[in-house]
């Protein structure tokens, strides 16, 4: 079945709409602003004029308009992902215009359809656009004035990312008008690849590859493959990337590595890859939590024990340095090895051998250690409570893992990867996210880190429903503390004050400024606006009231515009709510 809309008169553009302007959120706390679950910059727009002309006069105009081009359909490509998931039941031609409108809420220039005709079935894709006020065009005039050329790159390279993702096909467009030359508006056509004469070129500038890659399925956890190539090992920040590069060199040698971090931030992982891309992966990979382990059995644990060293050992058997030779051991939490077991490990790094408990004979061993903490050795050997000599031993390369909250960039990667696991493992058909879900899932702090977002993905995959999202009622039901504030935008541009709609543990728990801002949002309508109950606003009138006549049931009452025995009634009815 085609779809066309028919041209549309000079005079009618493409307006946002309250889907995508409730997805824009600004947390000026954390210093990020979001686009559903990508992040997003703010930037003056003399700056692209100002990377125009740098590229230009560096690269020269071909290399310069290729680099722009390909930035844009990059950011195209991932908005037609955007596009799918908010509009998963509209039709084709609805979700294909979501480009022109993020075009416009971006602030690139007020976008006007003039035709766009879409046939997914057939692969048929013709779309025409007019760009009022380009701010790319305008950024280059402001530099170099008219001239005989078409300029909108960036612009040109977004419709095509957009399109090519949103038809599963190569999609190109070109400029054909550009107020660089002097035109009063920009004017963009796109239409199938093999269907341009000349397309060479464009190719060519454009790349072939980067324009097939952006054919591929997306989902955050696999565009965000890191660079360590293991499905669990993903993200995006510049902290996880730090890491993974560091973990690469690291494993082309023998060196002893000591991964730093809180719990749950993905130590193991992160040793289990080092393991996999080392000269040693042929080799075993063996893994023991020293924490979990008592006290008196480490050692045993270790290094093993030979028939009759302690009651009860009926057999030698070895231990994790035996079993991990030729390999790798991973040691976690080692900060809690006990002071004869530190210096045992000492010497198997140092001499490259091991006695068992009970042995009087030294085993060589050929292991790589590598250790995890989520304690501070420095302090711990200050208080005497870790060795020195072994501290500089393990701390040949250490690597710190950051937290969660310092990589908020990684939060929609990992909800995404965890939601198709968990899809697939309990054969569950869960759509996605709700936005408020999202809002809270970046602002949450994560105290347990990846292993607590894990845990609350599975747990909103077993209450959310067959062909539905998750939302927040499905995640923070296990007495979290969401306090995460943003700045949402209104359709007209304003800006509103939002708070994550966190459950409260009864009708008092929230405080004046959470529920004005409840009510202001759904007042004005917003999407995210939390649900609010007459008892909730109720009881905190009465209790604003009271407290600002001091206790005078008389006078609160003519503030609420009561009756003294209406304000006892009421009073009476909070206090069984539990008010004072």
């Amino acid at each position: 079945m085609t779809i066309h809309k028919k041209a549309a008169p000079p005079s009618t553009a493409v307006h946002p709409i309250d889907d995508l302007v409730s997805r824009i959120h600004f947390d000026a706390r954390e210093g990020r602003i979001w686009l559903d679950d990508q992040r997003m910059l703010l930037l003056h727009a003399s700056a692209l004029g100002v990377l125009h002309q740098e590229l230009i006069e560096t690269l020269g105009i071909d290399k310069a308009r290729g680099l722009i081009t390909r930035v844009g359909y990059n950011s195209g490509s991932q908005d037609a992902e955007l596009a799918r998931k908010l509009r998963r039941s509209a039709r084709p031609v609805d979700t294909a215009l979501v480009g022109a409108q993020l075009h416009m809420l971006e602030g690139v220039a007020r976008v006007e359809t003039v035709r766009l005709d879409v046939d997914e079935e057939r692969g048929h894709f013709h779309g025409e656009f007019i760009w009022h006020g380009s701010a790319e065009a305008e950024a280059h005039i402001h530099r170099y004035g008219i001239g005989a050329d078409v300029v909108c790159w960036q612009q040109v390279g977004y419709a095509s990312g957009f399109s090519s993702r949103f038809m599963g096909r190569p999609v190109m467009f070109r400029e054909v008008q550009c107020q660089a030359q002097g035109a009063p508006h920009c004017v963009i056509v796109g239409k199938p690849v093999e269907e341009w004469d000349g397309a060479e070129e464009d190719l060519r500038t454009l790349r072939a590859d980067t324009l097939t890659s952006g054919l591929s399925a997306f989902n955050g956890a696999a565009s965000a493959q890191s660079l360590l190539g293991d499905a669990d090992v993903v993200g995006v920040s510049a902290g996880f990337n730090a890491v993974c590069h560091m973990v690469r060199r690291a494993a082309r040698t023998q060196a002893t590595v000591l991964f730093l971090g809180e719990s749950g931030v993905g130590k193991e992982v992160l040793a289990r890859s080092l393991h996999r891309i080392s000269p040693r992966s042929a080799g075993p990979f063996v893994a023991i939590n020293c924490a979990a382990i008592p006290e008196d059995l480490v050692e045993a644990e270790l290094f093993g024990v030979d028939k009759g060293a302690y009651t009860g050992a009926h057999s030698s058997r070895p231990g994790r340095f035996e079993r991990a030779d030729g390999g790798t051991l991973f040691l976690d939490e080692i900060g809690i090895l006990s002071w004869p077991a530190q210096g045992k490990l000492l010497r198997a790094l140092q001499e490259r051998e091991i006695e068992r408990v009970g042995g009087t004979k030294a085993c060589k061993v050929d292991v790589r250690v590598v250790a995890a903490t989520n304690s501070d050795l420095r302090e711990a050997v200050k208080r005497g409570r870790f060795r020195e000599d072994l501290f500089f031993r393990l701390n040949v390369l250490p690597m710190r893992v950051p937290p969660l909250r310092e990589r908020r960039e990684d939060i929609p990667v990992f909800m995404n990867h965890f939601l198709r696991k968990f899809n697939q493992r309990d054969h569950r058909e869960v759509t996605g996210f709700t936005g408020r879900a999202i809002d809270a899932m970046l602002t949450y702090h994560w105290p347990g880190n990846i292993r607590e977002l894990e845990n609350l993905v599975e747990r909103g995959v077993v209450l959310a429903s067959d062909q539905g999202p998750i939302d927040i009622t499905h995640l923070f039901v296990g007495g979290e503390e969401v306090e995460g504030d943003w700045l949402a935008l209104h359709r007209d541009g304003s800006l509103l004050a939002s708070r994550t709609c966190a459950p409260a543990t009864d009708a008092l728990a929230l405080t004046p400024e959470l529920l004005g801002q409840r009510v202001v949002a759904l007042l004005s309508g917003a999407e995210n606006a939390c649900t609010t109950s007459l008892d909730e606003v109720e009881a905190a009138m009465i209790q604003s009231a009271m407290a600002r006549t001091e206790g005078n049931q008389s006078a609160a009452a003519r503030l609420l515009g009561l009756t003294r025995a209406q304000l006892i009634y009421r009073l009476k009815a909070y206090k069984r709510l539990g008010g004072e």
